[in-house]
Formats: C-alpha cells, sequence, structure tokens
C-alpha cells in the first residue's frame, strides 16, 4: 500500500525530510510559512501555525494521511503528535509529555538524575532569580547558564566563554526567565548524535558537528546553527576509538528509561576527556544536522516511519559512506536583530553538485522573503570533508545580496582546531 504522509514545519529540517520521503510515499504538508523547496517536493500544502493541532489533524483526515512526522519542536510542546495520534494518525514524534526531555531542561536534567543516565552534569534549578544570582556568586565553578524553556538555541550563556559572573546575573535578571537551570559547565568538542526511536528499538547515524556562533572564528552569539559537517565513517576527527560507543550507551540507557518513547531522539554532547557527556536532548531532527544525517541515508526512511507505526523491529540502517559539510545563509543581522521581510534572490543554477535546502523563508506571489531566521542551506557531498566543503562553497554563489554566510565551516584548517583541541584536552602527546 502506498503510504501518504503529512509533513509538519516549513523549515530547512523539513525541507531535508521532505526530500527523503518524497520519491516513496504521497506527501503533503503543513507549515506557518511557503517553503518553495517542500511545496515543489509535496503533492499538497496547507499554510497552518505548527502548533494548531486542530488545524492539522482536519488537514491530516482531509488528504487521508496514514502517517504523519512534526518538525519543529514547537509542534511537539503544543501536543501535535499527541492530536494525530488520537485520530489514529500514527506520528513519528514523541507526545508532549514524552517531548518534556526537550522542552523542559530542569525535567531533562531530574530525568536523567533519577534514571541515573551517564554523563549527566551537576545542576541546580531555580525559580527564585536572586537564589539563582546568590548561587552563581558562590559557585567555584564555571557555569552553564540555560533557560528551562524553547529558545530556539539561543538562550545558553557560559561563564567563563561567553560572559562572566556579572554578565550572567544581568542576563537572567534582563531576560525575565520563569525557570532556569545552572549547571556545570563541560570543557571540549560538541558533537551530535541523532537515533530513529520506537518501541524501544533504537538506530543511530553519523555523529556531526554544529557550529552555533554567529561569526567565523567561532565569534559571536549563538544562532541556531550556521553549518555542520560530518565524516565519512560514524566518528568526527576528533574522536577517539569507544567515544561514539559510549554516547551510544548513553542514549540507549535514555531510551531504555522512556520506554514509551517514539520518533527522533538528538543528543548533543560534550567530548570531555572523560568522554562523553550530555549537553542537552532535543525530541526531533537537529537542524542543520538533518541536511547532514539524511541525504547520505541510504535506507528509505519510509522504510523506518512503517516499521515504528506497525511495531515491528527498526531496520538496519544503511549510509552512502560520504562525508558531507552543511552551510547556512542567514538574513543579515542575524541572530540578534535579522533582516526580516527582505526580499532575496537564491539562483539555483549556481549550486552545481551540491543540494540546497530552503528553510526560514516565505514564498509569495512577487518572490522569496526573509523571516526572522535562517534563510537557506547548500549540502556537500564528497568521499572527504574537505571535498565536501568545496562543493558547499561553490554551492554558496547560490545567495544574493542581504544574505551573510560563515565560510569557514569545514574547512580543514578549522577541523584540525577541533582535533589538536581534544589531543591537548587528553594530554596526548
Amino acid at each position: 500500500m502506498s503510504e501518504t504522509v503529512l509533513l509538519v514545519g516549513g523549515g530547512g529540517r523539513e525541507h531535508a525530510i521532505a526530500h527523503a520521503l518524497a520519491p516513496d510515499c504521497s506527501l503533503y504538508a503543513a507549515a506557518s510559512n511557503r517553503n518553495p523547496g517542500i511545496i515543489r517536493l509535496a503533492d499538497g500544502f496547507e499554510k497552518l501555525d505548527e502548533t494548531d493541532s486542530e488545524a492539522i489533524v482536519d488537514y491530516a483526515e482531509d488528504v487521508e494521511a496514514t502517517l504523519a512526522i512534526v518538525g519543529p519542536e514547537s509542534g511537539l510542546q503544543a501536543g501535535v503528535a499527541d492530536a494525530l495520534d488520537e485520530a489514529g494518525i500514527y506520528t513519528f514524534g514523541p507526545q508532549a509529555e514524552e517531548a518534556r526531555i526537550e522542552t523542559d531542561k530542569a525535567f531533562q536534567r531530574r530525568f536523567m538524575q533519577d534514571n541515573d543516565i551517564p554523563g549527566c552534569p551537576i545542576f541546580e534549578t531555580f525559580d527564585d532569580m536572586d537564589a539563582a544570582c546568590d548561587y552563581i556568586d558562590d559557585s567555584e565553578i564555571d557555569l552553564a547558564v540555560k533557560p528551562a524553556g524553547l529558545t530556539g538555541g539561543k538562550g545558553v550563556k557560559v561563564i567563563g566563554d561567553q560572559v562572566d559572573k556579572e554578565g550572567a546575573k544581568e542576563y537572567i535578571r534582563s531576560e525575565d526567565y520563569d525557570r532556569v537551570v545552572l549547571e556545570e559547565r563541560f570543557v571540549g568538542e560538541e558533537f551530535t548524535l541523532q537515533a530513529f526511536v520506537a518501541d524501544g528499538d533504537l538506530r543511530t547515524t553519523p555523529a556531526v558537528q554544529d557550529h552555533k556562533r554567529a561569526y567565523e572564528g567561532d565569534e559571536g552569539p549563538n544562532t541556531g546553527g550556521m553549518g555542520s559537517y560530518s565524516d565519512t565513517g560514524f566518528e568526527l576527527p576528533f574522536m577517539n576509538d569507544g567515544d561514539y560507543e559510549a554516547a551510544v550507551d548513553i542514549m540507549e540507557a535514555t531510551v531504555e528509561a522512556m520506554p514509551e518513547y517514539k520518533g527522533i531522539l538528538y543528543g548533543q554532547f560534550m567530548l570531555t576527556s572523560d568522554g562523553p557527556k550530555v549537553i542537552e536532548y532535543n525530541a526531533r531532527f537537529g537542524d542543520p544536522e538533518a541536511m547532514n544525517t539524511l541525504p547520505v541515508l541510504d535506507t528509505p526512511f519510509i522504510e523506518v516511519l512503517t516499521a515504528a507505526r506497525d511495531g515491528e523491529e527498526l531496520p538496519e540502517l544503511d549510509f552512502s559512506g560520504e562525508a558531507t559539510v552543511c552551510k547556512y545563509a542567514v538574513p543579515a543581522g542575524y541572530p540578534t536583530d535579522p533582516d526580516s521581510g527582505a526580499k532575496i534572490t537564491v539562483d539555483e543554477d549556481t549550486v552545481g553538485e551540491g543540494l540546497l535546502f530552503y528553510a526560514s523563508v516565505d514564498e509569495r506571489d512577487d518572490g522569496l522573503y526573509t523571516t526572522t531566521s535562517r534563510s537557506f542551506a547548500v549540502v556537500g557531498l564528497a568521499d572527504s570533508i574537505d571535498a565536501a566543503e568545496e562543493i558547499a562553497d561553490d554551492a554558496l554563489a547560490a545567495a544574493g545580496d542581504g544574505l551573510r554566510i560563515r565560510h569557514d565551516i569545514g574547512k580543514a584548517d578549522l577541523v584540525q582546531q577541533r582535533v589538536d583541541h581534544m589531543a591537548e584536552l587528553r594530554g596526548d602527546d
């Protein structure tokens, strides 16, 4: 039977999902923005808010969807998966209670602590900001300051890296947060491990390293992610034997403690001199990491979804063995003051060997316009990171005026800095 899949969301992550699913199913999409890449791939599109459960269920029933997948965390938090499941449309995404592993960072840390999951930092949660500031003053270690709720990947401030203690306290007070988590700062190299999960079964994908800082040389404020890379195998160049497997063990312990979880589980890890530690969990594909992972997945993604729905063992995953480099083009002023509503041009004819994924743009009758977030990404695939980076960088010729790019992502000298940093932390000769 041919499947009919409803995809919720209109960003780069969702364009990558659509690209992976469209050849093998009838695909319909719903999002608050008109992403031209998704619309071209879909058999139908409806402009809907990603958190409007009732409207999304109505549309899913109208198109007779047999499966659904919710891309953004906002929809998961709003209970869209709950509503679709209740309507009899199996949704590859956690219900709101399980999605709290992302949407509530205080819950996430208590869950890890209560279930003895490795890699959890020393932490405290606060709903009294004066008490949180006192804790910062009294702490003898550097801390990461995390709002408990969703911040689009831009809410964390790290003492000793981005701010000092006074700056951290000013940040807490100025943002008027209800709750914050203060936790031990991990030092090392970050990496992401994404896994398909259903019925306690877990299939992992190659490790990816995202680049959060806005400007070249890892300078500037955090963003939702300016780009990312993966290697030809499952590990990254700065990882030693056993590092990837240790992260998988942590993910498996997490799924074992939450057997009802279904969908994507995304582990953001810090590789330290003592092995991988958990920075955070997300309850969906990463953005940009989905654009590294799905293009090299040779196993049809639809087979993962149908196995999950039918209660079957998830298929073993095959990957192409190519390295990937993803680079984003973002509006001028992003992330602090993005030029939203600006008309842009994207010259698809110049992408060459690269893949282009549209993200937070809105297609109107007279052209393409920016929103407050990232505009589009390009991905290079090749038999080495160096070669993939060249393809991605060449593809960035598609960007017209008014867009900014981090060209250094995936370049040999930046990758080598990561290798050297880990060698120094480990005390390698």
